[in-house]
């Protein structure tokens, strides 16, 4: 194992390279930390560990989470307020979501939009009105949940999910267009470079990293900041066994350099960190088949309205009930799902009876029926009196029925694809205790002179939960605060 212990200014004859803001990782936070702080004026020099920028930013979907009235949500015809779209986070994201945080986050949202048009981005405007992970369309805006129970209860429903003009994964242009700014704006960049160690001088300020390039060890001076924008560590199997084993096991979302470097490198020197058991789950089971039909656990029970935003329904499955899990449609609904939101999947098991599917399932007799049945009486009222599955999509289930294993993934016709695995992916959500300017606070809630973090490097507007968007969403709006901050911090 690697050392990150600190490195003494007074150890480093020279530097190799100086700046004033120093910014490790680009992703979508170091892209915007480095684009703010060279607008502001500041030399920022970028280090990225890989051939080139984007990391999991540029793997991603491409959601971003913006609202309270954004131009794209005004065209298809939404009125949001800030208030709404923070009382819509705060119960999704949570509980003990940063209000502080996201406060700041949903006030500054529209403007936060904007800025993204400003840096080249286009959204159509025009609504994506059903239910799914990722559109296969070019529609710039789509529901993540707001208008599923309980959160249209609470606030009043918006679509917050915004998309920029491209099919299915939208992150790599979202990185294009912020690389380009961050490198127009005279941010530059050393690809192939990753930082080891942080430098810090007598008086306990960061001044600068001891990075390894080419095998080789390359010093770098930050006059001004250091701001760590290094991703979670999902990839890190042992953090992973010491802060969040609930991923233990499954599939990982990012780029394969998600290690928790930044987290471990500032956590030697004293900074605090926050929520680190906090994780997201994504199940691959088709929202577009369980609003049609049901999702149930081992037990063919129920266990929350499959109309909610699609990480919900993961979270609750694999943390909270017993496995395996399985979608269960009838032909109907089967053959009502458009092609497109099909993604190709096919059903595991058909039968003409619950009591045969139950018994291919390996479920306890009459558990399956026993759910079905139930349903099927309420829906026949329109009603879902247990989990408050939206009218719409309630009808009585019919044979033939089916039951589709989310193991197997997506297009699990294709033998190269499907596989043995878990059919969860995830990654982290906790990191650095900052402050909404991005200051790295040390165990007694006191700054780190000249220490910075955002993304997912850092505990964010999150509690315990996540939606779709959030990640690129506050890790671009703080770490433009982290590199204003950093370009002013004399």
């Amino acid at each position: 194992m690697r050392s990150v212990e600190p490195v003494a200014a007074s150890t480093v004859a020279a530097f190799d390279h100086e700046c004033d803001v120093l910014v490790v990782g680009f992703g979508c936070a170091g892209a915007a930390a480095a684009f703010e702080a060279a607008s502001a004026g500041a030399r920022v020099l970028v280090l990225e560990r890989a051939g080139g920028p984007g990391g999991s930013s540029a793997m991603s979907g491409g959601e971003l989470y913006l609202g309270g009235g954004t131009a794209v949500q005004k065209a298809c015809g939404f009125d949001d307020t800030p208030d709404d779209m923070f009382t819509y986070l705060k119960a999704a994201l949570g509980p003990h979501a940063d209000e502080e945080k996201l406060r700041l986050y949903c006030d500054g949202s529209v403007e936060h939009f904007e800025w993204f048009r400003d840096r080249g981005l286009t959204f159509n405007e025009s609504m994506y009105d059903a239910p799914s992970w990722m559109p296969p369309t070019q529609d710039g805006l789509m529901w993540l949940g707001e208008n599923a129970w309980p959160y249209d209860t609470v606030a009043r429903p918006a679509p917050r999910g915004h998309r920029p003009a491209t099919e299915s994964f939208g992150g790599w242009m979202i990185m294009d267009k912020l690389v380009a700014a961050a490198k127009a704006a005279g941010a530059a960049c050393h690809t192939d470079t990753r930082a080891a160690n942080l430098v810090v001088d007598d008086a306990g300020r960061v001044v600068g990293v001891v990075a390894r390039q080419y095998g080789e060890t390359v010093t770098y001076r930050a006059h001004r900041g250091v701001i760590l924008t290094t991703g979670g560590f999902v990839d890190n199997e042992e953090m992973l066994a010491q802060h969040a084993p609930a991923l233990l096991g499954h599939g990982k979302v990012s780029d394969g350099l998600d290690d928790g470097d930044g987290i471990q490198m500032a956590a030697a020197i004293g900074a605090a960190t926050r929520r680190m058991a906090v994780v997201q789950i994504a199940m691959s089971a088709l929202p577009a088949m369980l609003v049609r039909g049901m999702l149930v656990n081992a037990l063919g029970q129920r266990f929350i309205n499959e109309d909610v935003y699609p990480g919900l329904f993961s979270v609750a499955a694999l943390q909270h009930q017993p496995g395996p899990y399985w979608a269960i449609v009838d032909e109907e609904g089967y053959e009502d799902i458009p092609a497109r939101d099909l993604w190709g999947v096919r059903p595991t098991f058909v039968a003409e009876t619950l009591a045969e599917l139950e018994q291919e399932l390996g479920m306890p007799a009459g558990a399956l029926e026993t759910t079905v049945v139930t349903y099927n009486r309420h829906a026949e009222r329109g009603e879902d009196p247990y989990f408050h599955k939206a009218a719409k999509w309630l009808r009585p289930l019919r044979a033939p029925f089916a039951a589709v294993d989310p193991r197997l993934g997506f297009n699990p016709g294709d033998r190269e694809s499907a596989g043995a695995g878990s059919g969860a992916s995830g990654f982290t959500l906790g990191g650095l205790h900052t402050t909404v300017d991005g200051v790295v606070l040390n165990n007694s809630g006191q700054p780190i002179p000249g220490l910075y973090a955002a993304g997912r490097a850092a505990s964010g507007i999150h509690g315990e939960g996540y939606i779709s968007g959030t990640s690129l969403g506050d890790g671009t709006f703080f770490g433009r605060r982290a590199g204003l901050a950093a370009a002013a911090d004399a």
